[in-house]
């Protein structure tokens, strides 16, 4: 699958703009490395369709790795809500007590799978590794991404498309991305993660973004839905 990058050099202090075009796919995004002038414009990039086993992430400020345990609870979290709500209406304060204290162990753990997640993120996008990246995403219509400085891509096609050309970047991996300001929101199947990454590269650093990752609990496992970044201006 042949794709055209077309070099575009900025005069800030945000990395290189790369305009891709593949089909009626077109989107820029700002990539961690210098562009050499010996860079081509047209390179080809093939999936890797070879299982991946998830390698255990380096842990950075604010991530988290979590081991599932709600199967060790009767109850979903709404109906944990249903009944305490009912408990409280019936005024049987000891049972609502029991249900709050499930209820807090539920969202707890729930909040942990989701920072596991998030962190399997930025594992596979730290490393390149596009397999990895491509399993983290639900494979769905609805999810999208938007990359620093670009649009909005829709759909599991093109935004695992997008991060083929990121993976594919030309510099060497890892790079460096360390996690600030970390915050997780989890209510039912829908989980968020709110930071700012700060990136960089052997030699330099290309900023900061401000990132938001969407995460929906599908078949027990939670999946990457909406990805958000945007480049901070120092």
């Amino acid at each position: 699958m042949a794709i055209r990058l077309s070099p575009l050099v900025t005069q800030t202090r945000k990395p290189p703009l790369i305009s891709l075009r593949k089909g009626n796919l077109t989107f820029s995004h700002f990539l961690a490395a210098p562009i050499s002038k010996s860079f081509v414009n047209t390179a080809s990039l093939h999936r890797n369709s070879s299982s991946h086993s998830w390698l255990s992430p380096n842990v950075k400020s604010g991530e988290t790795e979590g081991k599932p345990s709600t199967e060790e609870i009767l109850f979903d979290e709404q109906t944990l809500q249903q009944e305490l709500d009912k408990a409280i209406k019936d005024e049987d304060y000891a049972h609502a007590a029991k249900l709050r204290d499930n209820l807090q162990v539920i969202h707890e753990d729930s909040k942990a799978s989701v920072l596991s997640a998030n962190a399997r993120f930025y594992h596979a996008f730290r490393n390149g590794d596009l397999a990895a990246m491509q399993s983290i995403w639900a494979k769905e219509d609805h999810v999208y991404v938007v990359h620093p400085g670009a649009g909005r891509i829709s759909g599991y096609e093109l935004v695992t498309d997008s991060w083929e050309i990121v993976c594919g970047a030309d510099h060497e991996f890892p790079i460096q991305i360390d996690l600030k300001d970390v915050e997780v929101h989890v209510r039912g199947n829908v989980g968020y993660v709110t930071c700012m990454e700060v990136v960089k590269t052997k030699g330099g650093s290309w900023g900061k973004q401000v990132a938001t990752n969407v995460f929906e609990k599908i078949d027990g496992q939670w999946f990457m839905c909406i990805h958000h970044a945007s480049h901070i201006d120092e």
